[in-house]
């Protein structure tokens, strides 16, 4: 029985969609997820910013272990360069020629007419086949192009060597009989469509698009395109229920863990919906911290620059150098060093730099019967600036009035407090964890007042962006 393959759309569609804003973590953590749920490809969004998106790839792809990794080119040259500097480190990349075909789409996205597209899409497969042999077509709008150019662009891409060949239905104004005769017309025009694997992917306009998607494994459909959560595409969870159910019927099974899609689809759920509010700073849905970090002072430089890079840090080798000098002072005084340890080491240790902003005063009103209310005051190169904001919590108030005096707002990946001292007089050590343009920044503080060592902590990584982006 033929194996159809689950490719997941969540991440490349909650791009274009602002019902999902997922952060540089949350997508991380969703790709190692989906990994895990076994489904056989994972679609990434596509590089606009060379800089940021880059990073996210390269990160994704270092946590991918068995599924493939797909993410879009242009129908250019510099496109295809960019996307697969970032992509060539997964062990299962796979680059996806997308191409609108209708005449209007045609015009208005690519700025071309027929023949030129024709041209443009066997010119980029050509360059995508010089990177790896896993290159995927993807005809979209194809359902409401024209039906002879349709089928010209479908032999035009697999004579130019695509592995596999996308239709979708974007419109999703198909029904499940409409849509398996489209398949029929396009395998009885296009007979080159028997050796490679055609994929199909549905729009849920009309609440139709899993029983369309089912319509199509019956036709011989190799993949489909799916989300692990509702972002106007096939179900994933309800695909696959229908394949391990139904295998006969359909003549097609899927390699998905279907014991495991109810909890890890309820965790992406939970990511997607974890939305930022507007009075809090907080805005990750991922609550987990590596806890198979354990370091002695026998690991060398390298075991040590491995687990730095497991919590996110991307270090020049200067700083690679300060941190495990920072680290065996550590871990010469106790039996191991956990991840809270070494978060510690990194934000002390990597990129000191002279401070642009720093803390004149803070004054928190905050209590179970007031909304909190934070005055930060503080310099900018010695200048004075101030700012007074409300939040869910003094540390969500005290965060956003840093913002506003700012001017910006960089993802908040993490944030810890641990004691450092005892009694009652006992310090409180904070890590902030920022992230801007894709890479990480910690800061430090410590105080009496773990108010303070929060603030104190989000100045200080603050400090080390705004001299990087300055220098």
């Amino acid at each position: 029985m033929r194996e159809v393959r689950i490719s997941d759309m969540t991440m490349k569609q909650s791009g274009q969609t602002k019902q999902v804003a997922l952060t540089f973590k949350e997508k991380l953590e969703m790709a190692k997820l989906l990994d895990r749920l076994g489904v056989a490809v994972i679609e990434a969004e596509g590089i606009r910013q060379e800089k940021i998106d880059s990073l996210r790839i390269k990160s994704i792809a270092s946590a991918v272990k068995n599924s493939v990794l797909a993410v879009p080119v242009e129908l250019n040259a510099d496109s295809v360069r960019m996307t697969w500097k970032a992509l060539k480190e997964a062990r299962h990349p796979r680059l996806q020629v997308v191409a609108a075909i209708s005449p209007a789409q045609m015009e208005y996205i690519h700025k071309k007419k027929a023949p030129a597209m024709l041209m443009a899409i066997a010119d980029t497969i050509a360059q995508c086949l010089a990177c790896t042999e896993n290159v995927e077509f993807i005809a979209d709008d194809a359902t409401r192009a024209d039906a002879s150019f349709l089928y010209q662009a479908v032999k035009t891409a697999i004579e130019a060597g695509a592995k596999t060949v996308t239709v979708c239905d974007a419109a999703g104004t198909m029904l499940p009989d409409e849509f398996t005769a489209f398949l029929d017309e396009l395998y009885k025009n296009v007979p080159e469509l028997a050796d490679v694997c055609l994929g199909i992917a549905c729009s849920d306009d009309l609440s139709m698009a899993d029983a369309c998607a089912v319509a199509g494994v019956t036709k011989g459909a190799g993949e489909v395109k799916a989300a692990a959560y509702p972002v106007n595409c096939v179900s994933l969870a309800k695909v696959a229920k229908v394949l391990a159910n139904k295998e006969s019927v359909c003549g097609a099974h899927s390699s998905m863990r279907t014991t495991e899609m109810k909890r890890i689809t309820s965790q992406i759920g939970w990511m997607c919906e974890t939305g930022r509010s507007e009075n809090s700073p907080f805005d990750d849905g991922v609550a987990e911290n590596p806890s198979d970090i354990f370091l002695t002072a026998q690991d060398e430089m390298s075991a040590v620059m491995k687990a730095v890079e497991k919590l996110g840090y991307d270090l020049s080798e200067e700083d690679c150098v300060k941190v495990y000098e920072g680290f065996l002072r550590i871990a010469t005084k106790k039996e191991s060093v956990g991840y809270k340890e070494l978060e510690a080491i990194v934000a002390s240790n990597a990129l000191q730099v002279p401070p642009t902003y720093k803390l004149e005063s803070y004054v928190i009103n905050s209590g179970n019967v007031i909304t909190a209310t934070a005055v930060i005051k503080m310099t900018k190169n010695d200048q004075p600036v101030s700012s007074v904001s409300t939040g869910d919590g003094p540390i969500d108030a005290a965060f956003l009035a840093i913002e506003k005096i700012v001017g910006r707002h960089y993802e908040l990946d993490d944030f810890q407090i641990q004691a450092v001292t005892e009694g009652r007089e006992a310090m409180g050590e904070t890590i902030v964890k920022l992230r801007s343009e894709g890479k990480l920044y910690s800061g430090r503080g410590i105080s009496t007042d773990i108010i303070g060592s929060g603030i104190r902590a989000y100045i200080n990584a603050l400090n080390k962006i705004v001299y990087e982006e300055e220098s």
